[in-house]
This record gives structure tokens, C-alpha cells and sequence, in this order.
């Protein structure tokens, strides 16, 4: 589903070169993270590697999708793993993943109970919430005059051919489907056929889908208007001050990638032990100023900056959070939305 940012791979792409050369050379125990590009702090994974005598080793998928075939394909060398909610949800159903130790995780407890409220695995009995973040809208302030942050913006005739939607089935129907008022995850086919007319609407009016040269482009000038993940767009609005993001007040998708140990794991103590290393408050604030999203974790709010705490693409009003939903599992409805999605794709 969502796409990652690549802003800081050097930094763990040398990482994950560390780990995987002094692998070779120690008898530490080497515990495999199979996650998102730039998704840990190398401060914390150096923190965790002498706290622990242990050597982490990374490697890195760009979808749910991929991480889903490596493992349906065989990969059995993971320890630890950082699939988004509703791929968890799959894996749970196939039996890939272990039941979660719970006395082994004396942090989980700093776990935000308002966010489990809404999780799909809100009693943690098989994942840890780690990261999470919302889909925005994101915008030139000198470009984009009378903004609001709603869909209708999309329609904006002044703006043809400045915006970019995410190449993302999920992502654009669900918000066609929000800004009528509908679940983004409904399986009613009349909701869904009125989704894909705005869909296709909005789709004369942009330059592209695209999941990476938005924020480029955007940074650019080129685009102005774009939809896009929380992390990205803050990222590339801390070098510009001319971005706004927020989130869509009609609602949005919201992802929470979980932490979660595969049945193929040989260290699974040592698994449990990083997930209540990372949910550590102090250790989550670490890792949500490097990755510039939310981790829900009550206990580490407090400690977060003003600016961070403050930043409603993060931390969003609850009148528009009750409106954002978790990315579910389609189910039978998967077909229904592939066959609208291809409707969309192919319309001129």
C-alpha cells in the first residue's frame, strides 16, 4: 500500500551494510528486521545492538505487497517485521505470524489507548503499533490562494494540470469515497461506482498519479497541489517554507505499521526485546523526530517538541481524526474495487 520516503537511505543503507558485514565477523546473536526504507533511528539500532550485545541487520521492502510475496515465497531468515495493519490482519489469518508475549513487553503499556481503540488488532495479540501516519493534501501557499483543506480542491479549475494524486487504488477511491461521506472502505457498489465518477473527474483535472515525484515536484514548483503519506510531505516542507499539509477535513486513510514477529523467527526473545526497546517513550520520541511520523505512544507525547505535538498533519483535531480511517482488509470486495480502479484507470 503505502509507498516510503527515500530521503535518508544512506544513512540506512549503511546501517543495514554494518550489520550485515560484522555479521560475519562476530558470534553476537543477529537479529533480521525486515521493514520500510529509513523507518529506524541508527541511533536507536547502534543503542539496541550494545544494550542487547547484539548485531541488527536490515533489509528493506517498498510495499505490503512485496514483504507478503518474499514470505509466501519462502523467506524464513526474519525475525521482526513492520507490515501495515491490514497485511497484518492477512498474516494473522494464515497462521505466519506468533502470538505476542506479553510479559516479555512491559512498554506496551505507553501503547495510546485511544489509537487502539481503533486498531485492527487492538488487544496487541499479535503486533505492537509502531508508526503511523495519514494520507494529506499538501500545497504551494504562494500558488494555491483561498485554500481549505478539502477534496474539493481537486476540482479547482485554476489548478489543472498542478496536481498529483497517489497511483493508488486504496488511497483514491477511499478519498473519492470520503469526500461523499462514504467509509473508504465500503463494499456498497452503488458508493463505489460514485466514487469512481469523482474519481474520474478529478482524474481530468491532474497532471498525474504518481507515489514519488510528488514531492519533488512539489518542492519543485512544479506541482501544486499534491495528495501524499504525512511523513513525506513533512519532510519536504521542513526544507520549504512555502508547503502547507494537512489533512483532507472530509477525512483521510490512516496507516499504522505494526511490529510483529514471523513463526520462521530463530531469535524471538531477542524480537521481543526490540519491540519494548522501540516503544520505550524516550526511545520513540528518538525515532519520531528521525522519521517525521506519530508513533502512538501516550507516554512520549509529552516529550515531543510544541512544533511537533502541534503539527495537525500528526496530530490531527478530533473532529477530523473521527472522520480518518484505518486501510481494512477488502475481503471479497477486492475484486469489485480492482474492476472500479481499472474503470478510473482507463477513463480519458
Amino acid at each position: 500500500m503505502m509507498k516510503r520516503r527515500h530521503f535518508l537511505t544512506t544513512a540506512t543503507g549503511a546501517l543495514a551494510a554494518t550489520a550485515l558485514t560484522n555479521c560475519a565477523k562476530s558470534d553476537k546473536p543477529t537479529l533480521r528486521l525486515y521493514t520500510w526504507a529509513d523507518y529506524l533511528s541508527p541511533d536507536l539500532a547502534a543503542k539496541f545492538e550494545k544494550d542487547n550485545n547484539c548485531k541488527l541487520q536490515v533489509d528493506t521492502f517498498d510495499s505490503n505487497e512485496a514483504m507478503y510475496a518474499k514470505l509466501t515465497a519462502g523467506a524464513t531468515g526474519y525475525d521482526l517485521l513492520t507490515p501495515s495493519s491490514y497485511m497484518v490482519k492477512t498474516l494473522v489469518r494464515e497462521k505466519k505470524l506468533v502470538a505476542l508475549d506479553h510479559a516479555q513487553l512491559s512498554n506496551i503499556k505507553h501503547v495510546d489507548a485511544e489509537y487502539l481503540k481503533r486498531a485492527l488488532d487492538p488487544t496487541m495479540a499479535h503486533s505492537v503499533p509502531y508508526m503511523m501516519a495519514s494520507t494529506c493534501l499538501g500545497w504551494l501557499k504562494s500558488k494555491v490562494s483561498d485554500a481549505v483543506p478539502s477534496y474539493a480542491m481537486l476540482d479547482r479549475a485554476d489548478l489543472k494540470g498542478r496536481i498529483t494524486l497517489l497511483d493508488d487504488m486504496r488511497e483514491v477511491l477511499g478519498a473519492a469515497l470520503l469526500s461523499h461521506g462514504h467509509s473508504l472502505n465500503s463494499a456498497d457498489p452503488a458508493q463505489l461506482s460514485q466514487a469512481r465518477d469523482t474519481a474520474i473527474r478529478w482524474k481530468r483535472n491532474i497532471a498525474k498519479f504518481d507515489n514519488e515525484q510528488y514531492k519533488s515536484g512539489i518542492a519543485s514548483g512544479e506541482f501544486h497541489l499534491v495528495q501524499g503519506y504525512a511523513g513525506d510531505l513533512l519532510q519536504v516542507a521542513e526544507e520549504n517554507g512555502d508547503i502547507d499539509v494537512q489533512i483532507p477535513r472530509e477525512g483521510s486513510a490512516f496507516s499504522c505499521d505494526d511490529l510483529c514477529i514471523p513463526t520462521s523467527s530463530a531469535n524471538q526473545k531477542l524480537a521481543h526485546a526490540f519491540i519494548n526497546f522501540v516503544t520505550e517513550p524516550a526511545n520513540a520520541v528518538i525515532n519520531m523526530n528521525f522519521i517525521a511520523y506519530r508513533a502512538p505512544n501516550s507516554s512520549a507525547y509529552q516529550m515531543l517538541s510544541e512544533d511537533f505535538r502541534g503539527n495537525p498533519a500528526l496530530f490531527p483535531e478530533a473532529e477530523v481524526f473521527a472522520k480518518c480511517e484505518p486501510i481494512d482488509d477488502l475481503g471479497d470486495a477486492l475484486a469489485l474495487w480492482t474492476k472500479t480502479w481499472d474503470e478510473v484507470k482507463a477513463a480519458s
